[in-house]
């Protein structure tokens, strides 16, 4: 897989704001405790951040927020990983989604023209619209979380491909899938697909690990739990957002590739040692 160029999810800015709204700390207490002007905060989450190294190392210590990946979000030297190459194809769709993209992935043998789709986008005609031209079947389709920019196109999707096989996260309202649950194992032509429950962002929300039996590294479809340089908003549940960021990331080895619901794909090894969440 090549470099990737697409931009971060998040911006130094949307990381600080994630982290003050789950520590339920206030800008003001936030600037009293850190040293750093409550001025130079706000600018911060207002997009205009100019904050030092030795600043956001302040902030990141009264946020809980892994420093070093926190100063290089803010120094725009976020690293960016050439990935292993996967022992199967993978095929970006990405969206628009306000002024970023949400993104589905389809996943083949390499070189063939069957697929297995996780995540909808928005609507089939913006699925459409990005496409992968070589893909002309789709086996399945995974929902990693219930979320119009994820799954507004479920229905259509599966009647537009004729797909006999459509999982969402157990408990998830959704039509016209089934629940697929922690550990649960969908296997299609040496394709293993594990679903692992991680709620926090949503109550039902799912990541899925893909995997072939001649080995290799894996593909992580981590749906709004994790992002390249930062994670998802806690909405439902911030204990629980952490706790499963830490037990995915703990599971998986890394060498595995992350391919998340917004920004660039990523690994579990540049993860692990810089995503600010993580500390």
């Amino acid at each position: 897989m090549p470099k990737v160029l697409t931009l971060l999810e998040d911006e130094v800015g949307d990381v600080l704001e994630k982290a003050i709204r789950q520590r339920g700390i206030s800008v003001a207490a936030l600037g009293e405790a850190t040293g750093v002007s409550r001025q130079r905060i706000q600018d911060s989450l207002d997009y205009r951040s100019d904050l030092s190294c030795n600043e956001l190392r302040r902030l990141a210590g009264a946020l809980d927020l892994n420093e070093v990946g926190l100063c290089a979000l803010g120094c725009c030297c976020y690293p960016r990983a050439d990935s292993p190459k996967l022992p199967f194809a993978v095929h970006v769709v990405a969206m628009a989604h306000g002024i970023g993209c949400a993104n589905a992935y389809v996943v083949t043998k390499t070189g063939g023209d069957v697929g297995v789709l996780f995540d909808t986008g928005p609507s089939l005609s913006a699925l459409l619209e990005s496409w992968p031209k070589p893909i002309a079947k789709v086996e399945a389709v995974f929902l990693t979380h219930v979320e119009g920019e994820h799954t507004g196109g479920l229905c259509d999707v599966v009647d537009y491909f004729g797909i006999s096989t459509a999982r969402v996260p157990a408990a998830a309202k959704a039509p016209c899938g089934q629940p697929m649950g922690e550990g649960d194992t969908w296997i299609w032509s040496g394709l293993k697909v594990t679903a692992f429950r991680t709620p926090g962002h949503a109550a039902a929300h799912n990541c899925y690990l893909v995997r072939v039996d001649a080995g290799g590294p894996a593909l992580l479809v981590s749906g709004d739990l994790l992002f390249a340089g930062s994670a998802g908003g806690a909405f439902y549940d911030k204990t629980l957002q952490q706790t499963h960021l830490r037990r995915i990331l703990g599971l998986c080895p890394d060498d595995t590739v992350v391919a998340p619901g917004h920004g660039p794909m990523t690994t579990v090894q540049i993860e692990r040692r810089y995503n600010p969440f993580l500390v």
